[in-house]
């Protein structure tokens, strides 16, 4: 699966990634304690919808599109949509942040915003994209050298989205090893994978996420057509390390919503401890 990230902003993947995000941040910033937020994949981090790859696709008008006059949108939404409508005053939806530009807005003066892509081009965009802003670094390496070239961080807590394009095979079984060296590095990082839902097929993945050693694991997933459909992305999911506290009572309350508005043949929800404490 070629997961280059302009040809799918918006999509319904994204959309469901970057709300649970908006909300690992809502609820970190509860304390004053600064934290960190680390990308290992951040690609360029604002992406054009009328643009030559995400026009090609389309995938936004199932997704972004969907929740972009919606009537009933839940109060759990409100810092991911006014980060959108701030970056389109106009009211016309054509820019989309990626995680990278959501964590730069919604993280606080006292937070820092550890950015890695690895692509040359697309990192180059990234940097262009991010600067002028202090907090922010962007690092042009390896996505799965991350966590121990940048973890333990001074603030003592932090959030790292492992994000891969999941070009290769064995990306799934390295989302795991990933999150295994964070928890070993930095035990108390809030580290959620985000990973694709083709089919059913998914069994040895969640085998080795629950041998992470991490203290506690939140598998969140959405479903936008059943698992048996061929040659489509069903849904996608996030397995989340040390989720803070209240995040499962907002996710029980905004699944049901998102899968309802986000369904195409068959919307649909999970959410379980692959590791409960």
């Amino acid at each position: 699966m070629n997961y280059r990230h302009a040809f799918h902003a918006g999509n319904h993947a994204d959309v469901f990634k970057h709300l649970v995000l908006t909300r690992l941040i809502a609820l970190m910033s509860r304390k004053e304690q600064p934290f960190a937020y680390l990308d290992t994949h951040a690609g360029i981090g604002l992406y054009d919808l009328k643009g030559d790859q995400a026009s090609r696709t389309g995938e936004y008008l199932e997704g972004i599109a969907r929740l972009w006059n919606a009537p009933d949108l839940p109060l759990l939404t409100a810092d991911y949509m006014q980060a959108l409508h701030e970056m389109n005053p106009d009211g016309e939806l054509r820019y989309y942040p990626g995680s990278p530009e959501l964590a730069r807005r919604l993280t606080r003066a006292q937070d820092r915003v550890l950015l890695n892509e690895k692509h040359p081009e697309d990192g180059r965009l990234l940097k262009d994209n991010m600067k002028g802003d202090r907090r922010v670094a962007v690092h042009l390496g390896e996505g799965w050298h991350v966590p121990r070239a940048l973890l333990p961080v001074p603030e003592k807590r932090a959030v790292m989205l492992i994000d891969p394009p999941f070009e290769q095979l064995d990306e799934l079984k390295r989302c795991s090893l990933a999150l295994k060296e964070a928890i070993g590095r930095m035990r108390q990082t809030v580290a959620a994978i985000w990973y694709p839902i083709k089919d059913q097929r998914m069994t040895r993945f969640y085998q080795d996420l629950t041998s992470t050693g991490a203290p506690k694991l939140l598998r969140v997933e959405l479903l936008v057509h059943p698992l048996e459909t061929p040659q489509s992305l069903n849904g996608s999911g996030l397995a989340i390390a040390n989720p803070p506290w209240g995040l499962e009572e907002e996710l029980r309350e905004l699944l049901p919503w998102l899968a309802q508005k986000l369904g195409q043949t068959q919307g649909g929800w999970r959410m379980d401890w692959l590791i409960s404490e």
